[in-house]
């Protein structure tokens, strides 16, 4: 398996942000070619109790080359370029592959 991670700070309005990231964002997602899972979280904290972002997004795809072709599918590049449209701060973005 191969997990893509989106890290998205706080954000300067995370009510918009949550209400566009749900409503609009997250349908978008769900389209991807290959994607086998996703799921999010507003709810962030350290173990101290401390806040460094606002969202996790985690999508999980069969491996590398899948992530790939969904990420550089049409769908995919219609749900990168959405992100400016609510993430007025940019996001981390991480992958690699789940080992057991």
């Amino acid at each position: 398996m191969h997990k893509l991670v989106v890290l998205y700070p706080p954000q300067p309005d995370m009510d918009a942000f949550k209400a566009y990231y749900v409503n609009n964002h997250l349908p978008l997602a769900r389209k991807i070619p290959g994607l086998k899972a996703m799921r999010h979280s507003f709810d962030i904290q350290t173990l101290e109790g401390s806040t460094n972002y606002g969202c996790i997004f985690e999508a999980e795809f069969e491996d590398g080359s899948a992530m790939g072709a969904g990420m550089g599918s049409p769908e995919g590049q219609a749900v990168a370029a959405d992100v400016p449209n609510f993430a007025k701060v940019a996001p981390t973005l991480i992958h690699y592959a789940v080992e057991d």
